[in-house]
């Protein structure tokens, strides 16, 4: 990226919010500090109001505003394929919104980007995975949820907890929401069991703004997903299968934690890291007798625990 270039987008940085630390832009463009107070000099220089402040970072004067930004046919083809993933992995509400705001962004392209996205759109798609369940249209309730956390507003919720499959009305202060294994989750402080709890946001009934609010500054997002992945005991799997089978194991192999593969005397040599081996030890009787299991021999035990189980079964039938 040439200079001219840097210093454009080093603008448009600082226009996107209240303030921006010398090292963010540092690390944005790999360039030194020294680099970046040359090129911030520059921007002062043509006129942009600037304003800085040693170890806050810098800021431009409220009410200074460039006309709209001409978007490069890469940035706008990112955009449609955002807005195909937001389509398919968010709900009906969420989906509204980005298709609103890309009606905005199109509206300050040229004629010639408009046509290559409609062009393009065609050729882009988020497919939906056959080997995971089929979700129900229910809402998921993420702008609800991300305008409780920007107001700091409590939330009145009615939940099921499939762990004990019970249902309870909760109120909630939520921390943030987050996505995983094809659902939506909010973390949130319970009111109700006075401590901070998970929930998987299809399996909330309703929800409602409350319009009364918390004061408590709770822990970033950030550092409840580490402490969960970090509570969680993880097991590492080795086990080696007959090549011709390999194909049959589709994108189930990831959701089991698959790692990486290898051949070792004419067979694969499969590693999976996973919190569950009893997951794991269902999921291998899907091709148990074309497959060994190297490590760990408690996984051995608890195939054998679960195929003296199936034999009961049957036998009982």
């Amino acid at each position: 990226m040439n200079r001219i270039d840097r210093v454009t987008a080093i603008l448009i940085q600082l226009q996107s919010k209240k303030i921006v630390k010398a090292q963010e832009i540092a690390s944005r463009f790999s360039i030194s500090l020294r680099t970046v107070y040359r090129d911030i000099k520059t921007l002062e220089e043509a006129g942009v109001p600037i304003a800085g402040e040693a170890g806050v970072g810098y800021s431009i004067m409220e009410g200074y505003r460039l006309p709209p930004v001409m978007f490069t046919k890469e940035e706008a083809i990112a955009f449609l394929t955002a807005e195909k993933m937001v389509e398919k992995l968010t709900d009906t509400s969420s989906s509204r919104h980005y298709r609103e705001a890309m009606y905005k962004i199109k509206a300050v392209l040229r004629y010639t980007e408009k046509e290559m996205l409609e062009d393009m759109e065609s050729y882009i798609e988020v497919v939906e995975n056959p080997y995971l369940p089929v979700k129900e249209n229910n809402s998921i309730h993420l702008q609800t949820i991300l305008k409780s956390i920007a107001t700091k507003e409590i939330l009145d919720i009615g939940y099921f907890a499939n762990h004990t499959q019970q249902y309870s009305n909760r109120e909630v202060e939520p921390v943030g929401i987050f996505y995983q294994g094809n659902y939506w989750y909010m973390i949130a402080y319970c009111r109700l069991r006075k401590d901070y709890r998970n929930f998987r946001t299809d399996r909330i009934s309703y929800i409602n703004l409350s319009d009364r609010h918390f004061e408590k500054q709770h822990p970033s997002l950030k550092s409840f997903l580490t402490k969960i992945s970090k509570e969680k005991e993880m097991f590492t799997i080795v086990i080696r299968v007959d090549k011709p089978v390999l194909h049959y194991f589709g994108d189930q192999k990831y959701y089991n934690g698959f790692v990486s593969q290898k051949e070792v005397d004419g067979k694969m040599e499969m590693t999976f890291v996973t919190a569950s081996l009893m997951g794991f030890a269902k999921f291998y009787l899907l091709f148990g007798e074309y497959a060994d299991i190297i490590i760990p021999p408690g996984l051995k035990e608890l195939v054998k625990k679960n195929l003296d189980a199936i034999s009961k079964k049957l036998s009982a039938s």
